[in-house]
């Protein structure tokens, strides 16, 4: 797999999250949540469900609107209201528990359909890019193949291809093994490590805890919409300096997920 295009701005991070806050009816989801994310790295966000990992990809993707505090894109914040959302989110690519394809459309109109629509990409331009991803990302033979044609893994895997297919300057992705049977989370997850591999920035919020110890440069621990903990894997992992992440961790030791 070729390197993912984007732009280093200097040293700066690509995704920068200051005091963020958002509230869900009265209820506290995200709490002054702080995060930088270097370039050409991966941050996994863990912690429990409903700890507000899936909030704070939202947010970062403006599909959510912070009730405070600011988030930085390349140093240009992106939460304020003059800025186009619409072309903030067309430097970020997302890919949810849900592959979200289009039944009707085939893979290849499922994967070139934002290039076309929404970046004003030729179609032979937008499909030949998509038909390269595909080939990387062992899709070669299915370009013309229904959604309900393909296994859960390989809906997964042209969800990935098609947030690719844009050339995001981010990649956020937001529990994309949860939806899966065990036997195709490891075909999914490879597509990852590769990406990593490949230099493309990324954010997951994940419950493979294997896999965030092995994959990411950061891992930042959530709880009750806080970040409590974050470091390397190795020391969040190996040795989490707060209680509750050490409670988190030893139950999932104990499940006999990590």
């Amino acid at each position: 797999m070729s390197t993912p295009e984007t732009t280093t701005v200097g040293d700066a991070p690509v995704l920068r999250m200051e005091s963020v806050r958002k509230t869900f009816g009265g209820s506290v989801v995200l709490r002054d949540v702080d995060l930088e994310v270097a370039p050409h790295t991966v941050t996994a966000l863990i912690g429990a469900s409903g700890s507000g990992k899936s909030t704070l990809l939202r947010c970062a993707n403006l599909l959510e609107e912070i009730d405070d505090g600011a988030i930085w894109l390349d140093g240009e914040e992106i939460t304020d209201p003059r800025v186009d959302q619409d072309a903030v989110r067309r430097r970020i690519g997302v890919v949810f528990q849900a592959y979200n394809l289009f039944p009707h459309m085939t893979v290849l109109d499922n994967v070139t359909l934002a290039p076309r629509r929404v970046h004003g990409v030729s179609r032979a331009e937008a499909e030949e890019r998509a038909r390269e991803l595909l080939e990387r990302l062992g899709l070669g033979g299915k370009a013309d193949a229904y959604p309900d044609r393909l296994s859960g893994g390989q809906q997964q895997r042209v969800a990935i291809v098609r947030a690719l297919a844009v050339r995001p300057r981010l990649l956020l992705l937001d529990e994309i093994t949860a939806a899966l049977d065990p036997e195709l989370v490891g075909e999914v997850l490879e597509v990852v490590r590769d990406l990593k591999d490949q230099g493309m920035t990324m954010v997951l919020a994940t419950h493979e805890m294997g896999f965030a110890r092995d994959v990411a440069d950061q891992v930042c621990f959530l709880d009750g919409g806080v970040v409590l903990e974050r470091g390397t894997a190795e020391q969040v992992f190996g040795d989490p300096r707060q209680e509750r992440t050490r409670r988190f961790l030893r139950r999932i030791v104990e499940a006999g997920r990590l």
